[in-house]
This record gives C-alpha cells, structure tokens and sequence, in this order.
C-alpha cells in the first residue's frame, strides 16, 4: 500500500521505543501514513525511567523542519516535547515559513517516571504563543493543571480546565482523563461549539509507557487523512485502547504499548 498522508513529528526521541519520537513513527507507519521528523532533544531512558536528557541546538531544530518541507510538504504536524523557551521559538519561526494549517499539540511536560521534560520559561510562551497556533492541544491532566493552575479532580474539572485553554486562545482541546481514578476513562473534546465524551474501559496494566504520544499523532494522522477533528480523536483513542490491551510486556518499569495491532502482515513476509 502506499502512504495515505504525510506528517511531520516535532518532538524528542526516547531511547527506549516507546514514547517520543519513536512510538510517533511507529504510530503514524501503523496507520498507513509516511512520517517525517524534527529531533527537539535525545534522551537516555528506559521503562524505569529517564536517565539524562540533551537538547538539540534550536537551530539545528529549525533546519530540520524547514529543509524537510521545502522538499516533502507534509499534510499535518505533530509536536511534542519542546524542553525549552528558545526551542519553542524556533519552532513557532519555523511553523510560519512552512504554513501547514493542521497542528496537533501534545504539551508533553512529565514523564511516566516522573522527570520534569520542560522548564517554566517554556510553559509560559506555550501558553502565550504557540497555543494559539495549533489546531487541537492534547494536556492529561497533569498537564492541564500546570497550564490552567487549577486543581482537577473529575470531569466537570477537566471541561473547566479546556475553557479556560480555549480563552487563551486554543481552538480545540482534547482533555485526557487517564489520571484520574475511576473504572471508566472519561476523555473530553471541548471548542467554543461542543462537548463530547468518549468513554472507554480503563485496562489494568502497567504497560501505558508513549499513551499520550501515541494518540497525538494517531489523532494527526486521521486528521492529516481528512478526518474532522473529532473523529480523528474518537479513532485515536480506539487505537490507543487497543494498543493498550495487546501490550507486549516489555521492561521491568511502565512497559510499551503495542503500536503494532493494527498491522496485519502479507502473507509473503511471514
């Protein structure tokens, strides 16, 4: 087959394969779509947690982004993790020059073992400037406290916390309610027009390492396809849930999910 779109991750590579940049390439390959990259930063890490973290020259981030799509255009954009105030920057220069409309913002801040990804002074310009720049942020709810400063406890929570995103200037927002404990995983698209749910059974598993780089960019890759926005949300987190439950168990830490389950592989290369 060949690829149905293409799309263009913004973000950091994890060692490990299952978060980051990795797991975006996996997902969007999985999908059926073709995947360009900008590395913001490297890290060393494993299911157990990150052990260092080197920041890509902003720069040299720019380059990648430019020099790519002045070659292959891409149909949407996927950002992740931007560690820093001149990182962010240079990406919102470099988003001007290359004019894609469809941008997916997963503000990664945290990771699964708790290590802080990004610093205060890049918070604040995320929530001053490239916010208003994306088509759909995608905060879990540790997220969407830094953002929002307030403190979210349930759903009524989570939809106060996406308007007051949307009143700085987001236009869509998908609040992801993994965090929050409760049988049932409350996921909630909100813009100035609508609320939607999407419920789902929450899995008892460990293995949730890349959940929220996973469903950012299989949410871009739908929509790269041409998928309204929240359908591309609601086929994103039906991935994600399948990933989730067909985990291999890998690692000794919070394991990788399975970005594989929607391949079925040719008869030929088995």
């Amino acid at each position: 087959m060949k690829p149905r779109s293409k799309v263009l991750i913004i973000a950091g590579s994890d060692s490990s394969g299952g978060a980051g940049i990795q797991a975006d390439i996996k997902t969007i390959t999985s999908l059926g779509s073709y995947a360009m990259t900008a590395i913001t930063a490297v890290t060393s890490q494993n299911t157990t947690g990150v052990k260092s973290i080197v920041g890509i020259n902003p720069e040299e981030i720019s380059k990648q982004i430019i020099f790519t799509c002045r070659d292959i255009k891409p149909d949407a954009i996927k950002i992740g993790m931007l560690h820093s105030e001149s990182v962010i920057k240079s990406v919102i220069n470099s988003l001007k020059l290359i004019r894609v409309s469809k941008i997916i913002l997963d503000p990664v801040m945290i990771a699964k073992g708790g290590t802080r990804l990004i610093d205060n002074k890049a918070i604040n310009i995320l929530k001053k400037k490239l916010i208003k720049k994306v088509s759909l942020i995608t905060p879990n709810i540790p997220e969407a406290e830094v953002l929002t400063d307030l403190k979210i406890k349930n759903s009524q929570d989570m939809i106060q916390a996406a308007q007051v995103l949307l009143s700085m200037g987001a236009k869509n927002v998908l609040m992801k309610g993994g965090h929050l404990k409760s049988k049932v995983v409350e996921d909630i698209f909100v813009n100035k027009k609508e609320i939607k749910f999407f419920l789902n059974k929450r899995f008892k598993t460990k293995n949730t390492h890349g959940t929220g780089c996973t469903l950012s960019s299989a949410i871009t890759t739908f929509f790269s396809c041409g998928k309204l926005l929240n359908k591309s949300c609601d086929l994103g987190i039906k991935y994600v849930n399948q990933s989730i439950r067909s985990n291999p168990n890998f690692g000794k830490g919070h394991g990788p999910i399975n970005h594989l389950n929607s391949i079925t592989i040719n008869k030929k290369f088995r």
